[in-house]
């Protein structure tokens, strides 16, 4: 009696835990869409005139679930961005990557989450440093200029800038491919 019924409360509970963590989890994943993505991908996709975070869409590449945010102008899909990860000194640097369909450009980078040391390595954050990634070309090295690249190393937040070069790099990796789906998807198989 008493046996079977602790399994049995033991299995209500798991699964009412279970119910619990998904409803948190859909909470969770709004707030962060609404309050730390949205804004950082209205920057690198300005211009659009569609709700980015309404048209986004859920892909895999190469294993890698992504969450790719398309921009339209006019009816028209001309742009995406998606998140990638670098390492810096403190952990994981996660940048939004913004680009131009048309041209094959940078459209934008964006610090999205990091742990960097305050004061020093926060500064990938500020504009002056993620505005030199805008128009950039995909054929650029995303590397640091000491490392032979064509990027600037903040000074003090060396190893902070090499984790966001390297998230860029990784994100232009994917590039290629994520625009191959959404030609696929979105655009008909067309340029």
């Amino acid at each position: 009696g008493i046996d079977l019924y602790r399994r049995m409360s033991s299995k209500v509970c798991a699964i009412a835990l279970v119910g619990v963590r998904s409803a948190i989890a859909e909470r969770i994943e709004r707030v962060v869409l609404t309050h730390v993505e949205g804004p950082k991908v209205r920057i690198v996709l300005e211009g659009a005139s569609n709700d980015l975070i309404a048209d986004r869409r859920k892909v895999v590449i190469d294993g890698e679930a992504l969450t790719l945010f398309v921009a339209t102008r006019e009816s028209r899909v001309w742009g995406v961005a998606y998140e990638t990860v670098g390492s810096g000194f403190g952990g994981d640097i996660k940048v939004m990557v913004g680009y131009d369909l048309a041209t094959d450009r940078l459209t934008g980078v964006q610090v999205v989450d990091h742990k960097e040391t305050p004061g020093i390595g926060t500064k990938i954050t500020m504009d002056q440093y993620t505005r030199s990634f805008v128009g950039m070309p995909l054929t650029s090295s995303f590397a640091l200029r000491s490392e032979g690249g064509d990027l600037d190393a903040i000074s003090g937040a060396t190893y902070s800038s090499r984790g966001r070069a390297e998230a860029v790099r990784r994100s232009v990796a994917l590039y290629p491919r994520v625009k191959a789906v959404l030609q696929d998807e979105l655009l008909g198989g067309g340029p």
